[in-house]
């Protein structure tokens, strides 16, 4: 790629067509036919929006598809229960969002309409002032501006700005914001971030930004924004207890409201702890004596690397085990994979008839 000499930063003022050529690009070269786009429906924009928020569009369209076949409306989505909302979730990750965005839901079924301003929207659980912009530039056609971590990134290099703040950069963003033809220019912004103008080696020979963009000029093309402290991930060790009876059920237990996993069902896990014997946490004491250990493995979180060694163990038909409760279950392997659970135990769920037969793995 060319070198150009550093020029002088340019001015707001020398910036009037920043929007017409992100607009003019995304009309040629943007995405045009994702699932939740072509519509003015709020409902699927803001799903759409909710499963974006820290994952990619990739991953996001077979989740969305198959969310909004289950709960294609509000209403339906309203009324569901949550366990049911987060078992069409499970895999995408971040719960916080399907419990906020059902919770959401609720409120708007109650209320009978959706908010007509971002403000309004940004009320709602789960719904950020960038989020809400989106929904109504998408749903209404208004004038509204994001900033998600692409537009941060697009605005950073194009005017070189190696040290602001949050505040200033929502006012740059709020500026460059045209008048008209709001939908491809905030899509634009979206694509330009997600395609071109990416985090590493970003395209700027395909860059409708390439002539005026101070980063490229300046020969500089690392991210000027500040580099983010290394995330330091904190050790976990847990059993992961796969208890087995003669109906060919596996108990699942509920996991608490609050938390990791927070309302999920998984296996019953506990904390490894030297003083204490396995199956502690369920009062088993002596009766999984005989478990069988499987291959330990390691499950990555943002802060925490979590370490898993599951124990199986089958229950006699004479065995004295009677688990009774809220949230506790004896359920087929069938079965547990239509509950809401978390990635560890659903990559467990291919390996229990193997686990069942007695070819541990």
């Amino acid at each position: 790629m060319p070198m150009y000499p550093p020029i002088a930063p340019l001015t707001l003022s020398e910036h009037p067509s920043f929007a017409q050529a992100i607009c003019t690009w995304q009309k040629q070269h943007g995405r045009h036919h994702l699932p939740w786009q072509n519509t003015r429906d709020p409902y699927r924009i803001w799903v759409s929006e909710i499963m974006l928020q820290q994952t990619q569009v990739t991953t996001v369209i077979p989740y969305y598809q198959r969310f909004m076949t289950h709960f294609p409306t509000v209403a339906t989505l309203a009324k569901a229960p949550l366990d049911e909302v987060l078992s069409h979730w499970s895999g995408l990750g971040y719960y916080a969002r399907a419990r906020h965005l059902h919770e959401a839901a609720q409120r708007l079924h109650i209320q009978g309409c959706y908010p007509d301003t971002s403000a309004g929207w940004a009320t709602l659980p789960g719904i950020g002032r960038s989020t809400a912009a989106a929904i109504v530039a998408f749903s209404l056609g208004q004038r509204a501006t994001i900033l998600d971590g692409n537009v941060k990134r697009i605005l950073t290099r194009y005017f070189f700005l190696k040290q602001t703040t949050q505040a200033d950069l929502w006012r740059l963003a709020d500026h460059l914001v045209p008048d008209n033809d709001i939908e491809s220019y905030t899509q634009g912004l979206m694509d330009l971030g997600s395609l071109v103008c990416t985090r590493t080696c970003p395209s700027c020979l395909h860059c409708p930004l390439q002539h005026t963009c101070q980063a490229y000029h300046s020969g500089q093309f690392i991210d000027p924004q500040p580099v983010r402290k290394r995330i330091t991930r904190t050790r976990q060790d847990s059993h992961l207890l796969l208890i087995h009876n003669t109906l060919d059920q596996w108990l699942v237990i509920q996991r608490p409201k609050h938390g990791i996993w927070a309302g999920l069902w998984s296996f019953p896990e506990e904390p490894q702890t030297p003083s204490q014997a396995l199956g502690y946490s369920l009062c088993l004491g002596d009766w999984l004596s005989s478990a069988q250990p499987l291959k330990s493995f390691v499950h990555l979180l943002t802060h925490r690397e979590w370490h898993f060694h599951p124990y199986v163990y089958h229950l006699s038909g004479d065995t004295p085990l009677s688990v009774q409760g809220h949230g506790v279950a004896w359920l087929t392997a069938a079965d547990i994979a239509k509950l809401a659970i978390p990635a560890p135990v659903r990559d467990l769920l291919p390996r229990l008839n193997s686990i069942r037969d007695g070819s541990l793995s």
